[in-house]
């Protein structure tokens, strides 16, 4: 993540590592740079998390395997430092070395919002203008000179998305999540199939938890998970899934009880912010509850699923999905038995779980019912940026 804020670094091996640390030399090759100009800026409905996948994609199409990747252009200026962050950190995923942002004013501003004294910001900011390492977007500065072909994205074409099934690249935008699930479903085992027989795919199973009778059909939302790592990173697509929780809670919106949830945080601070906004209050009443701290779903420690859903699964043979803000979705990775994973930001993670499915169309479809009976449909309760950023502010 510290790639975000202008520092350059990347991970090494652990040979590598204790070599170093032994005071040994290690060589390497000058990596070739890629350039990736960002232009324009976000619209409102669109969060950190649908970037990220939306470049990820972009990048592994390119394939930039052991190349640095440089983020440039105005674009950069409407990005917060944890929206770079986020980006920078889904390096493995689009299989650079690193992801870059050089040094602006946001990495100045960062400074002193951590109380750097003043004298030390000031000759930071002195040194880095002197040898030209220092990013202003007025026109003023020529752009560097990249490997290849410069790569290019207008910030306000970037749309509502998710990732998978089964790979974070396998981009989707949530618009077409339904058409797209759909084809995974008769379509050959692979990233994108199921393979499921025609007449299979109204296929359904009932089961009995915690005495009430419930169906699960292809496609149903069995674990949904705000894990760590790259989302729970950045604060503002955190308390939009608080905010959008309130907003469900209020309208009267309730999740599936036998829905495995759970909201795993980096750190205490993310649950001290929480806290301040008042918004984990409706996670814990949709039971995105704080399970503990690091990695978990994302990583496969999912845990068991509610007594009776194994064998529902398997006596249906379904493609049950899990919903999680991780960067990893490789099958079984999460769970043995959600053959469809995908990576989404925290509130769409929400969503999806309000929904119960994730072969959903929120434009036509109501995500549910409100407490007044009437259809109840994502865009009534789903928060602008505007509103999340002054929560954060």
């Amino acid at each position: 993540m510290i790639d975000g804020l202008g520092v350059v670094g990347w991970g090494v091996g652990g040979i590598e590592a204790e070599s170093v640390m032994l005071g040994q030399n290690i060589s390497m090759v000058l990596p070739q740079v890629v350039g990736f100009k960002l232009t324009g800026a976000l619209p409102p409905v669109t969060t950190a998390t649908d970037l990220v996948l939306t470049c990820v994609a972009m990048l592994r199409k390119r394939g930039v395997v052991g190349k640095f990747v440089e983020f440039f252009g105005a674009g950069c200026a409407n990005l917060s430092l944890t929206d770079r962050a986020t980006i920078a950190n889904m390096s493995p995923e689009y299989g650079a070395t690193m992801g870059y942002f050089p040094v602006d004013d946001r990495s100045i501003e960062y400074l002193r919002l951590i109380g750097a004294d003043e004298d030390r910001i000031a000759m930071i900011e002195a040194y880095l203008k002197a040898q030209g390492l220092y990013r202003v977007y007025d026109g003023s500065q020529l752009d560097p000179t990249y490997t290849g072909e410069v790569m290019e994205l207008d910030l306000s074409t970037v749309v509502p998305c998710v990732s998978g099934p089964k790979r974070p690249h396998d981009r989707v935008e949530v618009s077409k999540m339904q058409a797209d699930f759909n084809s995974c479903m008769s379509s050959p085992v692979g990233f994108k199939g199921f393979n499921i027989p025609d007449e299979n795919l109204d296929a359904s199973a009932s089961f009995s938890y915690q005495g009430t009778e419930y169906t699960l059909k292809h496609g149903s939302v069995v674990i949904s998970a705000i894990t760590s790592c790259t989302n729970t990173s950045n604060p503002s697509v955190m308390l939009q899934a608080g905010l959008l929780a309130k907003a469900a809670v209020e309208k009267g919106l309730t999740t599936l009880p036998y829905i495995k949830k759970s909201l795993s945080p980096g750190s205490g601070v993310v649950t001290k912010y929480m806290e301040l906004s008042g918004v984990n209050t409706f996670l814990d009443q949709l039971g995105f509850t704080t399970a503990g701290y690091g990695c978990m779903t994302c990583i496969g420690n999912s845990g068991n699923l509610p007594d009776g859903l194994d064998e529902a699964i398997i006596d249906g043979d379904l493609a049950v999905s899990a919903v999680l803000s991780g960067n990893r979705n490789f099958e079984g990775r999460v769970h043995p038995l959600t053959r469809a994973n995908y990576l989404a930001s925290p509130p769409l993670v929400v969503a999806y779980c309000l929904a119960g499915r994730c072969d959903i169309d929120f434009e036509t479809e109501p995500i549910g019912q409100g407490s007044d009976g009437q259809d109840v449909f994502l865009r009534d309760i789903w928060p602008s940026r505007d509103v999340v950023e002054g929560v954060v502010q």
